[in-house]
């Protein structure tokens, strides 16, 4: 059976959602909206030395997810359906996707690179299958493209900007402001920031994304962990210069850039805590970051010609304060700001799947 019914006799779905990461697997189960459970299973490095790939670990995380779910009393058999998180696939539209077998293949052959969330539509779909009338679905992934074709090009034509960004947040808060408001999604104007480990800024035009920086490991506002956009010649030169490897370039790009290169650490709060603290340079990195964030709000309301509802800042960093204070002087003037403190990735994959068990129409990835 895929549904449950309730003591009030009314209809539930249970809905199971999949999270990888590089050293965790979140994992979640909804009844309908409601979660009723909640759990990150972590990684050793030890654990995961074993697998050459990235993609070798599905076994071994679907044991573990499944012997966590049975333990707490709850029957795989029952599962209305499994939304895994989206990987690194070919640029697709916003939406909610039914796993199929293109979509693993090219998860498996890593077409856009290795990453942890490549796993998400693998173990979505081997678990949906322990449960008769059971799918599997991701939704959002980073590799949604809505941009409009005047942002698509750059100084060369070898070199197009791409979209990669935080879409599932993005997405999910959009909606929660629309309904704050009383209106949909897809007749306002946002600007949305999500800060934290990656920075993206996204200009959203009645429901579609018509331009973001590239948030993975191009441009933008510096992150905690990522460079951003730095000087290309100056880079180019260090490509070449015989000091650093390809790999040691990459990593300064994302993973030791930003706040890592300039203080060391990978947290904006302690970076905050170092500047209350007297650390005249921490507090000037971390100005520095909030500065290049309201510059690309600043582009994102001149992308929607100054016709904005509101600009929103969401991600784990809208919790601080330091940071969202000097964001506010910048842009206050300009528009009002919103602020969504935190992500649920958890409850956004959960209720993407529960819009297409209750009706709305999936898409096919090809």
């Amino acid at each position: 059976m895929n549904r449950i019914i309730s003591k009030k006799h009314i209809f539930m779905y249970k809905i199971l959602i999949i999270n990888p990461g590089s050293t965790s697997t979140k994992i979640a189960l909804y009844e309908d909206e409601k979660p009723v459970m909640l759990h990150v299973i972590r990684h050793s490095s030890e654990e995961l030395s074993g697998y050459e790939r990235v993609g070798d670990q599905y076994e071994f995380r679907k044991k573990l997810i499944l012997e966590h779910i049975t333990s707490n009393g709850f029957q795989v058999e029952e599962l209305s359906a499994v939304v895994g998180r989206g990987g690194l696939l070919h640029p697709v539209e916003s939406g909610v996707y039914e796993v199929n077998n293109r979509m693993l293949d090219d998860l498996h052959n890593a077409i856009e690179g290795e990453h942890a969330s490549n796993l998400g539509a693998k173990l979505a779909d081997e678990i949906a299958r322990l449960s008769e009338g059971c799918k599997a679905y991701i939704a959002d992934p980073i590799v949604v493209d809505e941009l409009q074709e005047v942002a698509r090009i750059s100084g060369l034509p070898q070199i197009p900007r791409r979209s990669k960004f935080h879409a599932l947040n993005h997405k999910a808060t959009a909606r929660k402001y629309a309904a704050s408001i009383g209106k949909k999604y897809e007749d306002l104007h946002l600007v949305i920031a999500h800060l934290g480990g990656g920075i993206s800024v996204a200009a959203h035009r009645l429901g579609k994304v018509v331009d973001v920086n590239q948030a993975l490991d191009g441009y933008g506002p510096f992150t905690p962990e990522r460079a951003g956009t730095v000087d290309a010649g100056t880079l180019s030169k260090m490509c070449f210069d015989g000091k650093y490897t390809p790999d040691e370039i990459q990593r300064m790009l994302a993973g030791k850039g930003g706040l890592v290169a300039h203080l060391g650490i990978n947290e904006a709060h302690v970076a905050a805590q170092m500047a209350r603290d007297g650390d005249q340079h921490a507090a000037l990195i971390l100005e520095a970051m909030a500065y290049n964030v309201a510059k690309e709000i600043g582009s994102m309301l001149a992308v929607l010609a100054g016709k904005t509802d509101a600009v929103i800042l969401t991600g784990g960093i809208a919790h601080n304060h330091f940071v969202v204070d000097y964001i506010r002087n910048m842009i206050s003037p300009l528009t009002q700001l919103i602020i969504y403190p935190g992500e649920d990735e958890m409850e956004a994959l959960a209720l993407s799947g529960l819009r297409v068990l209750r009706g709305e129409k999936c898409k096919i990835y090809n």
